[in-house]
């Protein structure tokens, strides 16, 4: 079988889409001309089905691979997923999103796609907004998105990329009926009544104990608390109460990332769960679905990172996230905040 190098296409005649492309589904039949793409026919020539002449020179595989890394960005790396998708049983087609994968047993004609296959180097950053991209163009024509990494020893890490509607059981309920004083210190907050103290720590796991009367709290759970009118807070320096509008400013002065974390916060305690700080596993919450005693304190379900919508992903620092969550029996998520309001990225590990 014979087919001639063509731009980013190697093309062949009639017999292949006989052998080729009814039995294999390699290529896309044009008329009497079968249409292969350069990773496509790669393939082919690494399994001894395909020869391929350039200038009436036939090429070796070297030398192919060489010209075709040339014509097409990232060929290498699309080649190793697409022969490793292959090798596995997958039929595999191009596609919007570098590749198109039908369900085990199968092929086109036969069964719809089941996923749309997005190849990235692990030395290249990904903006997150090509990452939705992606997901929507799977999302619209309802395939599953699978993110395939390629690190420098050619090695392949897959990841599903979903959004998740999440949902937790925690009442919403605030605790006191009076409000409850507190003070703004270098970079948290004190409650200083025994009382309230243990009130608002065991209704709703808020902050932690400073010793058995006392109880300091985050930036974001001050802020939150200020806001739903349980805690009012003064200001140790200038000894004035700040309203929301402050406090904010003041946390923002703090920590640069607070607003972000604070919305995420908000939006996660009106969906029902309680977020406590993650920093022990890098990530800004550790989120539990339902707290009813401190004593008998659960496992918490999620890690979530809140970022920006032009954030880009380090794929390293991504996979070792991603990776540590699940050595912790956790789900990573990346909290994204829209005009609309949060939504949240779920990007696990999965087996092909």
């Amino acid at each position: 079988m014979i087919g001639k190098l063509v731009k980013d296409r190697v093309k062949s005649g009639k017999q292949a889409i006989n052998e080729l492309y009814n039995t294999g589904y390699y290529g896309r039949p044009k008329g009497d001309v079968l249409e292969l793409t350069l990773v496509e026919a790669a393939y082919l020539l690494y399994k001894n089905k395909l020869e391929i002449t350039l200038d009436d020179r036939t090429l070796g595989f070297e030398e192919f691979f060489t010209e075709a890394s040339k014509r097409q960005q990232f060929f290498e790396l699309k080649y190793i997923v697409y022969k490793d998708l292959r090798e596995r049983g997958y039929y595999v087609q191009p596609s919007v999103t570098d590749f198109r994968v039908y369900p085990r047993g199968g092929h086109p004609g036969k069964t719809q796609a089941k996923m749309f296959v997005y190849v990235r180097s692990e030395r290249v950053p990904m903006l997150l907004n090509d990452l939705i991209s992606q997901y929507n163009a799977a999302l619209n024509v309802r395939k599953q998105m699978v993110l395939a990494i390629v690190d420098e020893e050619s090695d392949l890490t897959y990841y599903e990329v979903k959004k998740a509607d999440i949902k937790g059981n925690m009442a919403t309920s605030l605790p006191g009926d009076s409000t409850i004083p507190a003070t703004m210190l270098e970079d948290r907050v004190l409650i200083w009544d025994e009382q309230a103290s243990h009130l608002l720590h065991e209704n709703g796991f808020y902050g932690k104990p400073l010793d058995n009367e006392r109880l300091q709290l985050s930036l974001v759970e001050s802020a939150y608390l200020l806001e739903q009118g349980v805690i009012e807070i003064k200001d140790s320096v200038k000894e004035d109460m700040v309203d929301l509008t402050q406090f904010s400013e003041m946390a923002y002065s703090i920590e640069p990332d607070f607003m972000r974390k604070y919305n995420t916060y908000v939006d996660l305690r009106s969906r029902g769960f309680v977020p406590k700080t993650g920093f022990k596993f890098g990530t800004h919450f550790r989120v539990y679905n339902e707290v009813q005693s401190i004593s008998k304190l659960p496992h918490s379900e999620y890690l979530i990172h809140a970022i920006p919508q032009d954030y880009e992903f380090f794929l390293p620092v991504m996979s070792r996230a991603v990776r540590l969550a699940n050595s912790v029996r956790k789900q990573m998520l990346y909290a994204v905040e829209y005009a609309s309001g949060i939504e949240y990225v779920d990007i696990g590990r999965i087996k092909m």
